[in-house]
């Protein structure tokens, strides 16, 4: 093997795929990169066994061939080069890497010893703006529990029919369901998987940034999101991964059909009244929330008998009855804090019943919260 790269590029490329490793030291080899040729390209390969990356890059190929090396080892070197050529030699089964004055020799592994990262069936896919699909999974991602008992809920669960898609993940506290409209599919196809957290998260890191459209391929036991380079329409970087088995639940259930209570607020001045509030919670991480329709007032406060009490006033717009709730102060700020309106509304059923964020003007968003109920 024996190849010419910018190390701009090749800096890019392993930065983006390096997180993927597991930093494993039962399975050393998925401490690595494998390294190929195909054709005019460069592959860059990483995987933990259930989520791996393949990142292409057009390249100077003078001697096709392959190599495995520890990614970070490479990763490292690559940001103390300047950026010039590049070049990438095989030798036995290590790695020689020369750049302007810069050279090192880096032992490898056999190539062989490399896991297979799978290939997604194409039947099944959908194409969508990445911008617009990795948003959506911002908004409910960090919603998801790490229960190793229902591990159903440990993921994000994608529901799709014909052109729509929700977004739902929930630790049974609070649940996020983030809809999202898009052209590219004129069937009335249905399909519904798992993503497990930490490849959502990935899909966020690589595609997050980019304005152009990916595909979205899909199976019963895996998805794989992908991007093509534009000017050649070849794959560009390939994100693989195993879903979460099991049945997602009937979520639909607990979110409320009406509301006793409904209070219009200013998002911004509510988190800053929550955030001051938050300091004086109790074990229990209470905020107690009273709220006055006649008078459109809602009064936050808070008691921790070792450091204090707190209590505010907003001015609010509110309708229905008086109420009294208490809400751990954790999940009511994150619910806030991911509505990207300037104006929220509050739906409020009693003491014991769950409370629902949503942003004002945009019903692709819910968010829903359990209260704490009284002893």
């Amino acid at each position: 093997m024996k190849l010419l790269i910018l190390q701009e590029k090749l800096k890019k490329a392993l930065k983006t795929i390096e997180r993927v490793s597991p930093r494993s030291l039962t399975l050393p080899i998925l401490n690595n990169v494998l390294i190929q040729t195909e054709k005019n390209f460069l592959k860059l390969s990483t995987t933990d066994l259930e989520l791996g990356v393949n990142y292409w890059l057009l390249s100077k190929i003078e001697k096709q061939g392959q190599v495995v090396v520890p990614v970070s080892i490479v990763s490292n070197f690559l940001n103390f080069l300047p950026n010039k050529q590049v070049l990438l030699q095989k030798k036995e089964n290590n790695l020689i890497i020369e750049c302007d004055k810069y050279k090192t020799e880096i032992k490898g592994f056999l190539p062989d010893d490399f896991p297979i990262i799978p290939n997604v069936p194409n039947e099944n896919f959908i194409e969508i703006k990445s911008s617009l699909f990795c948003k959506g999974l911002e908004q409910v991602v960090d919603i998801t529990s790490p229960s190793q008992s229902r591990p159903e809920i440990s993921g994000v669960y994608l529901f799709l029919k014909g052109k729509e898609l929700k977004l739902v993940a929930t630790d049974s506290f609070r649940l996020g369901e983030k809809t999202i409209f898009f052209e590219g599919i004129n069937n009335n196809q249905e399909f519904s998987m798992i993503l497990p957290q930490k490849t959502v998260k990935e899909i966020i890191n690589i595609f997050g940034e980019q304005e152009n459209n990916i595909k979205i391929y899909f199976s019963p036991n895996q998805i794989m999101v992908e991007n093509k380079i534009k000017e050649i329409k070849h794959p560009e970087v390939q994100l693989i991964s195993k879903l979460i088995e099991g049945d997602y639940p009937n979520y639909q259930e607990i979110i409320p059909k009406k509301y006793a209570t409904q209070v219009l607020l200013n998002k911004n001045d509510f988190l800053n009244h929550l955030k001051t509030a938050s300091f004086f919670v109790n074990k229990l991480n209470e905020i107690k929330i009273e709220i006055d329709p006649k008078r459109n007032n809602l009064t936050i406060s808070s008691q921790n008998p070792e450091v204090g009490n707190y209590s505010s006033v907003l001015n609010i717009k509110a309708k229905g009855a008086p109420l009294e709730i208490s809400f751990n102060y954790k999940f009511l700020i994150h619910g806030v804090s991911i509505i990207k309106t300037k104006e929220v509304l509050f739906e409020l059923n009693k003491e014991e019943g769950p409370a629902i964020l949503k942003p004002v003007g945009d019903n692709s968003f819910i968010y829903v919260v359990m209260p704490i109920r009284s002893s």
